[in-house]
């Protein structure tokens, strides 16, 4: 959450506007006309179908009383605008059921074409409800929306959020300071709401901050973020188990970018309820040899925070940990903020600064009791590379990174749930049972059940996603079962001699087959909207290509699927 004022504003406008990430030069069929949502949504139960495309315009409200059903594969685009920016807002007493699936996912994104879409494009997704927070008053929410939050109903059910996709959003709304709006924001949410299988990419702000209120979630990704990764404030008091987030080195705000910022409030006060969320399995990657100057740190815990994380992994950032301020200092000491099984490596300053007396970092961090870890080098973790790929380009459908982590990998045990925090049902609610694993981090080792739980509906790479046709949200699975299928290159690697691109196409199509490099920019093309018939396809790749690695990818009207290969002479 940033303290905007007008110079920094200009300057986050700055690092929006660089290049849009991984323009490929896709080509996207015809886009059918959406249909524009403005203003509010008041009738009891109102339906958008996957059948159609729908642009938000403006705040979108869904008010008090009234329910949102947004059915699998849906598209929901954000149109883009300095004087009015889209969010879709939730109101205290409403609900929206975003209830997709691991094939048919429901993605929010940009109404930018691919290859245009750039962070901040939209708003994003606002849901206030009734639970209690810290905040006296009747607060509203930031950014002129206008809509107060927060309540004495801690069961409070603003709906469900299960494999969703918010995509580009994150915007300031003002110069004021507060007035940004983050890629999922949760005002007051009550522990009555499921929210799971949530992505967050290329966030303009946070991708998520939790304003207060004790809601739960599972299986969270925050990919390409801009400012903070997981921000917790107000009072907010939920559970949150297997999250991850995965940095591009070169993008950071300028208020200083974390994975996990927290505070009980902007002073600091001792305001009740106090904010101490629990959180387990994050595995927050970041890494590169050069890193943008607004990157600080892992970990900020301040203003008389006691949240409390277990059995996640840091990875990069020019600080680890720091413990901000003699109240939450104090609550470490005292047993209320406790961080156990931890992992930091490839950090260059493991923590922050001590105070003058008292309160040590790495006393603390390093104490036996609390199974901490520290590795001067990312590399003794034992990872693939690919997982430090904010935006994917590995040739995969979706360029989703292979997770799962290596039998060898020090990750794959040291896990703990013996700390009272992470027992019995807490609130009660959805997702507020501490699932038991061995492993440390969000994935686990390729045995077991949730080995790679981002596959099938999520997209590392959406920047070259067409979005223009109807119920096609181009989740892993579906591309799978496309009619666009077995894409290969043989021989691979290849001297660049005589390679074949091969596929079938279940029906006669259209298809456009380019060559990219790892950067997502265009080399050479194969076909340009080339008729094929139905059947095996093998098409010849340029021989004139550099010793490096490439992605084929394959555009037809209703599919895209790449694969990547290598040139090694």
């Amino acid at each position: 959450m940033k303290k905007i004022v007008l110079s920094v504003l200009v300057a986050v406008a700055a690092v929006a506007a660089r290049a849009p990430q991984a323009q490929a030069q896709t080509v996207c069929p015809a886009a059918p006309a959406p249909i524009t949502v403005s203003g509010s949504i008041t009738a009891p139960n109102t339906t958008w179908s996957r059948n159609n495309i729908y642009a938000l315009s403006g705040f979108v409200y869904v008010r008090s009383g009234a329910v949102l059903t947004i059915e699998p594969g849906t598209i929901i685009k954000g149109i883009k605008s300095a004087a009015t920016p889209a969010a879709l807002i939730i109101e205290p007493g409403a609900q929206i059921i975003a209830n997709g699936t691991a094939s048919q996912p429901i993605v929010f994104t940009s109404n930018e074409p691919a290859g245009s879409r750039s962070r901040g494009d939209w708003g994003g997704l606002v849901l206030a409800g009734r639970a209690p927070i810290n905040a006296t008053g009747a607060p509203t929410i930031e950014g002129g929306i206008g809509t107060t939050y927060g309540g004495n109903l801690p069961n409070d059910n603003s709906g469900i959020l299960r494999y969703v996709r918010i995509e580009f959003p994150g915007i300031p709304l003002s110069t004021a300071a507060n007035s940004e709006i983050n890629g999922l924001s949760l005002y007051g949410v009550g522990a009555g709401t499921t929210i799971e299988y949530v992505q967050v990419h290329s966030s303009g702000d946070d991708a998520f901050e939790w304003f207060g209120g004790n809601s739960n979630a599972r299986y969270l990704i925050a990919n390409a973020t801009t400012d903070d990764d997981f921000d917790t404030d107000l009072g907010y008091t939920g559970r949150v188990q297997f999250a991850v987030t995965v940095r591009d080195a070169a993008v950071a705000d300028v208020s200083g970018s974390t994975a996990f910022e927290s505070d009980n409030d902007q002073g600091g006060s001792v305001a009740t309820p106090q904010t101490a969320p629990v959180f387990s399995n994050v595995s927050a990657f970041l890494q590169g040899t050069t890193l943008n100057a607004n990157y600080t740190r892992a970990l900020h815990l301040r203003r008389n925070t006691a949240i409390s994380i277990f059995n996640s992994v840091f990875t990069g950032w020019p600080t680890g940990l720091f413990i901000d301020g003699a109240t939450s200092q104090a609550s470490a000491t005292g047993g209320s903020l406790v961080l156990r099984n931890n992992v930091l490596a490839g950090i260059t300053q493991n923590y922050g600064a001590n105070p003058a007396s008292g309160f040590n970092h790495q006393s603390f961090f390093e104490d036996a009791s609390r199974g901490n870890q520290v590795f001067s080098a990312i590399s003794a973790l034992g990872l693939n590379a690919d997982n430090f790929n904010a935006i994917n380009s590995n040739g995969t459908p979706n360029g989703v990174p292979e997770f799962a982590l290596p039998a060898a990998s020090v990750l794959a045990s040291g896990a703990s749930f013996a700390d009272a925090k992470l027992t019995g049902a807490g609130n009660g609610g959805p997702n507020s049972t501490f699932q038991v694993v061995n492993y440390r981090g969000a994935f686990g080792p390729a045995s077991t059940a949730t080995s790679n739980w981002a596959t099938g509906w999520t997209n590392f790479n959406p920047q070259i996603s067409c979005y223009n046709r109807p119920g096609i949200t181009l989740s892993n699975r579906e591309v799978v079962n496309a009619p666009l299928q077995s894409l290969t290159v043989s021989p691979n690697p290849t001297s660049g001699n005589a390679a074949t691109l091969g596929f079938d196409v279940k029906r006669t199509t259209t298809a456009t087959v380019r060559v990219l490099d790892m950067m997502g920019r265009r080399v050479a093309t194969v076909l340009e909207a080339g008729k094929l018939t139905a059947g095996p396809q093998s098409l010849a790749l340029p021989t004139t290509l550099a010793p490096g690695v490439y992605v084929a990818t394959v555009t037809t009207v209703d599919a895209l699927q790449s694969v990547r290969f290598t040139v090694t002479e």
